[in-house]
């Protein structure tokens, strides 16, 4: 069963450095916020200190996102935390903004589930073969990632002009300080990464005519990114000079820094708009299984890799709620937890799922063309969306392990799924290995924690790690019984 297990405060002992306060700046698909956290020898706490909306906005030439709007909204946070140490900033991947050589931005950044990109990658293998591309870069197919996105604006105007090209959370940074960079784990979403130098793949830009002159230098979490602007000081109220410091601004770097583990064998799940499911290794896996499996080799902290595969997470079920309405979640779970379980699935990874909008009908399409029961109700359709994910992370943990040779005991989920039970008790049954899920606000912990070891509050990934393990709470899932329904399920989907 069910063994909830909260972890506590230690009480303090004889070190006695005060604590800091640091602000994270954390953007995901739908919300802004800024975080403040305070870290010292046994302290790390963390309040929100302001949310914002993030609303894409369709314009005639496609989806874009409000750019300016969320700058805003980082400004408000900051007045709001009051006076900190440091500022991080961390975001989604892959989508940038353009500059001319004044450093003005040239509109607003192209959304990455605008439809510029469908078709541009074949266009892409036609000159680098799929598999040499993943050889080169060790990054799973994805739509969107930023070489398509640059492909598909080759002959655009805005591409022409530009000068600099800043991924999103490093276009924030320089609005903030002045001054540009590009934070490597971000970059290396980007598939112009060479994961084992950890440098640009220069050969293969200069094949596809990528001009990698348009990024600025490559920073590592930790390097500083500038300090405040005067302009920006008057602006929050701040006393100056507040650094800036670059964090793992790829959202799931600064998330999968705040899991908790305590050793090398775990599998972790950042659970949110999408399931990044997968394992941290030293080292990359460029083998062509890994390539038809699916999986991305994207950088993290110190030299390691994040090993996983991209699951479209909640973000199904996100949309059926907007469709339905906003419903009361809590009922909604709720009725899906009584729903017979593992009635119908659907492959969660699927490309289908992308866009936004009619997702009850999609979901209800997929169970019909494989044969499977429709479900009908929102219960029903909430479960197999629950049910789904978690078959999805239990085939993405099972084929990492086979192809990094890279073993594990214990799942660890974090991020906003962590609140739902379901989903957490559903992915230990499914995996057949104890979860334990939390913190919620991981990708805001690490952002805050990479700050205060750059500050020297704090020692190595591993003493990171252990101070979120006990000033967090933790909850912890039992796996309950065999794993046999589950095998069936995933028979229906077909090899993984």
């Amino acid at each position: 069963m069910n063994a909830p297990h909260t972890s506590a405060p230690r009480a303090s002992t004889a070190r006695t450095a005060p604590a800091r306060a640091y602000a994270a700046v954390d953007l995901g698909a739908s919300s802004g916020r800024v975080m403040v956290g305070r870290v010292g020898p046994d302290t790390l706490e963390l309040t929100e200190a302001h949310r914002f909306p993030n609303r894409p906005v369709r314009v005639p030439e496609g989806l874009r996102w409000d750019i300016l709007g969320l700058y805003a909204g980082v400004l408000d946070g900051l007045r709001a935390a009051g006076q900190v140490d440091s500022v991080g900033i961390d975001s989604w991947a892959v989508d940038y903004g353009l500059l001319d050589a004044d450093g003005a931005l040239l509109g607003n950044p192209v959304h990455y589930r605008d439809a510029r990109t469908e078709g541009v990658a074949e266009k892409v293998w036609a000159s680098v073969p799929a598999a040499e591309l993943y050889a080169a870069t060790g990054l799973q197919y994805a739509p969107f990632n930023t070489l398509y996105q640059l492909t598909a604006a080759r002959s655009s105007a805005q591409l022409a002009s530009a000068k600099h090209l800043l991924l999103v959370p490093d276009l924030l940074a320089y609005w903030l300080t002045g001054e540009m960079g590009t934070e490597l784990t971000n970059a290396s979403t980007t598939q112009l990464i060479d994961p084992r130098t950890r440098d640009w793949s220069y050969g293969l830009a200069e094949r596809l005519g990528i001009d990698l002159g348009l990024f600025p230098p490559l920073r590592r979490p930790g390097d500083p990114a500038g300090t405040l602007l005067p302009r920006v000081l008057e602006e929050t109220g701040m006393a100056g000079p507040v650094p800036v410091t670059t964090v793992g601004s790829h959202d799931t770097a600064s998330a999968v820094a705040a899991v908790p583990a305590t050793g090398e064998r775990f599998a972790y799940i950042c659970t949110g708009t999408w399931s990044l499911t997968g394992l941290e290794l030293d080292a990359p896996v460029l083998t062509e299984a890994s390539r038809a499996a699916n999986f991305t080799n994207e950088l993290g902290l110190d030299g390691t890799v994040r090993y996983l595969r991209n699951i479209m997470g909640l973000w199904l079920l996100q949309e059926c709620v907007r469709e339905w309405g906003d419903p009361d979640l809590g009922e909604l779970l709720a009725a899906a937890a009584r729903v017979a379980p593992l009635r119908s699935v659907v492959d969660a990874g699927d490309a289908a799922f992308l866009a936004p909008g009619r997702m009850p009908s999609r979901i209800a399409d997929a169970c019909r063309a494989s044969g499977q029961p429709v479900p009908e109700s929102r219960a029903e359709i909430t479960r197999c969306i629950l049910d789904s994910l978690a078959l999805a992370h239990r085939r993405a943990i099972e084929r990492a392990q086979s192809l990094a040779g890279h073993p594990v005991d214990v799942v660890h989920i974090v991020g906003g799924g962590t609140r739902n039970e379901l989903l957490c008790r559903l992915t230990a049954d499914a995996c057949g290995l104890p979860v334990v899920a939390g913190p919620a606000e991981a990708a805001a912990l690490g952002n805050v924690l990479v700050q205060a070891r750059a500050h020297g509050l704090v020692g190595d990934r591993a003493e990171m790690r252990e101070l979120v393990a006990r000033t967090q709470p933790l909850r912890r899932y039992e796996p309950r019984g065999d794993t046999a329904a589950w095998r069936a399920a995933e028979a229906r989907l077909g090899t993984p």
